[in-house]
């Protein structure tokens, strides 16, 4: 409890265990200084959760309620209380609520409980192979900005590349290419993006001349590689082809030189 003077003849007085001596004494514990106050004018006793008031000068009044009293009387909120002529009204205090305990933080090798959630992998990777890009890989999540530009998701550092080149975004079935309006285009499989193309795994990316393979988990990287050696091998022996026909060719012409000089010379 507490005791609150409302024309502000002395600050509020909480009412703690033990004594507090009222009056106009200088070491009073509630010092008044006013007509009427004894030097010793009453104490205020609290134990516990019960407050009393003890008058220790008859000459002096204390009140309670509009009652003189005489002795030992317990006070309990709502009372008011007249030393002399200043008045004061007794108010109770506000419990606080005790502090909740906080559990404390799991150890790194504690079970809590809790089922640990693991982090899915990317569905799709974007892998450099060739240029400033070559060997990096990207992880492909929602939508990716790709560009020039250093806020961009993957930024290219080429003269070449527009500052906010070309947009990806994942979907179900592999990555949806589309051109940013940039100078010198975007290939999907070198057919140059002029809308909303699906890149699938497996497939070229090519922004310029920087090339990337979308690559996917289930993609068997090394049968891909292979495809491709097999894929350009017959063009190479297709020209290794043709340069054996050009020598072939050349050889029958000496062959036919040589017989025209020897037959003018009569030896055939």
């Amino acid at each position: 409890m507490k005791l609150l003077f409302p024309n502000g003849e002395h600050e509020p007085v909480e009412l703690k265990e033990g004594s507090a001596i009222v009056g106009a004494a200088p070491a009073s514990d509630v010092l008044l200084a006013a007509p009427g106050i004894a030097a010793r004018h009453c104490e205020l006793r609290t134990r516990g959760d019960v407050t009393a008031v003890l008058p220790l000068d008859p000459q002096a009044a204390t009140v309670l309620n509009g009652k003189q009293i005489a002795g030992e009387t317990p006070i309990k909120p709502g009372d008011l209380l007249l030393f002399a002529k200043i008045g004061c009204r007794i108010v109770a205090m506000e419990k606080q609520a005790p502090a909740p305990l906080r559990k404390p933080a799991a150890a790194p090798n504690e079970d809590d409980g809790r089922t640990r959630v693991r982090m899915a992998l990317p569905k799709y990777m974007l892998r450099g192979v060739s240029g400033p890009t070559f060997g990096k890989t990207y992880a492909m999540v929602g939508t990716i900005t790709l560009g020039r530009n250093t806020d961009c998701d993957i930024s290219i550092s080429s003269d070449e590349i527009s500052r906010q080149h070309a947009k990806l975004q994942v979907v179900p079935d592999g990555v949806m290419v589309e051109d940013l309006g940039s100078a010198n285009g975007t290939f999907v499989n070198n057919q140059r993006v002029h809308g909303p193309t699906l890149l699938k795994a497996g497939d070229e990316l090519r922004v310029d001349t920087i090339r990337f393979m979308l690559m996917s988990p289930t993609m068997d990287v090394s049968h891909a590689a292979a495809s491709t050696v097999r894929t350009e091998a017959p063009a190479a022996t297709a020209k290794s082809g043709g340069g054996g026909m050009w020598i072939m060719a050349g050889v029958v012409v000496l062959i036919v030189v040589a017989l025209g000089v020897l037959r003018a010379l009569g030896k055939i």
